[in-house]
């Protein structure tokens, strides 16, 4: 990895853009030390990327639906054959490691090579003599210019749940990514250019708060996707369904895994070790809670204890390492109190991963793995998303009392149960009221050809993220019916409400 300091400014009009005098530093979480910096933009720099956008959007609708998967098959390529350059750059500035950078660039592709077959999903609906001599079909348009705002845990994937679709279904479209890992989202600008899309058809800004709210309210943007918490997804939510705009924002999440006595022990405790500490449990998908049901609860205790000591943390560019850095020194700090809190509140600390120390990145953001129980429901430890290498495991006497956990979480984006058990599986995944289920999953993030999206407060809008629900996100419907009567054809007018005869 490179150990000099570069810049990281806007893409706009196929061209690397200098920001308006604010700048950022961007920093290694492995490490502490920062490696880059980045340039930020203001409304601005929104405005200047609207105009360019509108002006090749107006052009790139009109290219064939032929065209358009060409470019996006030889971006496919290109993503490929610089996955390597990607991973590497996510690992410098997210801290995951190679591997897991490497898994997320593969299943953003899934929604790139859906979007490859964009001709399929556009097709319309026709029907024929609705009325006599009267047909009726439908189509779809793209929106016009379209915004993304994505979060710092995914660089790569997250944005590709977005993009791909908008472009190929004829918009333009400006991300905002984190301004935590930022050099990704310019690589992929680069590789589209070199893929052949027309310049401004895909243009990156980088910024805050002035850069989110601007594309919110820019009225040259016609609809916002974000991905992040809570917090912020009702805002980007509330402030642009205000400005009168299409909105998809994907909040937190606390995903809970039920693990049934009935179930292979050992297996559900590797699994739900992946789903809690994998990537340093920086996932919307990540398991933070584990629900032990009966007679499950101690077995699952020590199983979960021996998967979680097996764990090597270390910087993610190490081949030997499993579990890398949080993504900032305040991340690990807040890790640390709020298992500070459980403990001082009565619960036991399992696996303690507070005093680690990664021997020669002693200023590097890691926290170990960590296993607390017998924590009070209503503990924030427990109710709030946690982020980190946290796993809670809560205990309940039966089924019923799992799904009613499970269900009086404010969250609804994952969850999983472990059973060996039809019947339980098939009723979890009835009553549970979340968006996306595993059964012996631990992590059910859809395939990119299904869509993916919670329920309650981990999402705000109609829309899900990625497949078939973002080409309707991305697209507006017209219904036409049409009639061609001979030229000597007489019918009398009617002023009554026109019925299908």
């Amino acid at each position: 990895m490179t150990t000099e300091l570069y810049d990281i400014t806007h893409w706009i009009a196929g061209a690397e853009t200098p920001g308006q005098g604010s700048t950022q530093p961007i920093l290694n979480p492995a490490t502490g030390a920062q490696v880059g910096t980045l340039q930020l933009g203001d409304a601005a720099t929104v405005d200047r990327a609207v105009e360019v956008a509108l002006a090749a959007q107006r052009e790139w609708a009109q290219v064939s639906l032929a065209k358009r998967t060409q470019i996006l098959y030889r971006m496919r390529q290109l993503m490929v054959e610089h996955t390597e350059e990607i991973a590497q750059v996510i690992t410098r500035e997210h801290g995951k490691t190679i591997a897991d950078a490497k898994g997320e660039i593969a299943r953003g592709l899934e929604t790139l090579e859906f979007a490859t077959s964009i001709t399929q999903e556009l097709k319309g609906f026709f029907s024929e003599n609705v009325s006599t001599g009267v047909d009726a079909h439908t189509m779809r348009q793209p929106l016009g210019v379209v915004a993304g705002i994505t979060p710092f845990n995914f660089p790569a994937m997250v944005p590709f749940w977005m993009h791909p679709i908008a472009i190929a279904t004829g918009n333009a479209f400006i991300l905002k990514p984190s301004e935590r890992d930022p050099s990704a989202s310019n690589i992929v600008a680069r590789l589209y250019q070199e893929a052949g899309l027309p310049d401004g058809v895909f243009q990156v800004v980088h910024g805050g708060k002035e850069v989110v709210d601007a594309l919110c309210t820019h009225d040259g943007i016609q609809a916002v996707s974000f991905v992040g918490s809570t917090p912020i997804a009702k805002h980007v939510h509330a402030t642009a369904s205000a400005a009168g705009k299409r909105v998809q924002a994907l909040g937190g999440a606390n995903n809970h895994a039920v693990v049934m006595p009935d179930a292979n022990i050992e297996f559900a405790a590797a699994q739900v070790a992946s789903g809690a500490f994998g990537s340093a449990g920086e996932r919307c998908m990540a398991v933070p809670v584990a629900v032990t049901v009966g007679a499950a609860h101690e077995k699952f205790l020590e199983a979960i204890t021996a998967e979680a000591n097996k764990l090597v943390v270390g910087p993610g560019d190490r081949a030997e390492t499993d579990m890398p850095p949080v993504i900032t020194a305040e991340a690990k700090k807040r890790i640390i109190r709020m298992t500070d809190e459980a403990e001082a509140a009565g619960a036991r600390v399992i696996v303690d991963g507070r005093g680690l120390v990664v021997e020669g990145h002693e200023d590097g953001n890691f926290v170990g793995p960590t296993v607390i129980t017998d924590l009070d429901r209503t503990h924030p430890t427990y109710t709030d998303e946690v982020f980190g290498p946290l796993l809670v495991v809560m205990h309940v006497g039966n089924f019923d009392e799992a799904v009613e956990l499970v269900n009086s979480s404010p969250f609804g984006n994952g969850t999983a149960i472990f059973t060996d058990s039809g019947h339980y599986a098939r009723r979890y995944q009835e009553e549970v009221t979340v968006g996306m289920i595993g059964i012996n999953v631990p992590i059910p993030t859809p395939v990119g050809y299904y869509s993916f999206g919670g329920w309650k407060d981990s999402l705000f809008g109609e829309h899900h993220a990625h497949g078939p629900e973002a080409v309707s996100f991305y697209t507006r419907q017209k219904a036409i019916t049409t009639r061609w009567p001979a030229q000597n054809e007489t019918v009398e007018a009617s002023m009554s409400f026109p019925t299908h005869e």
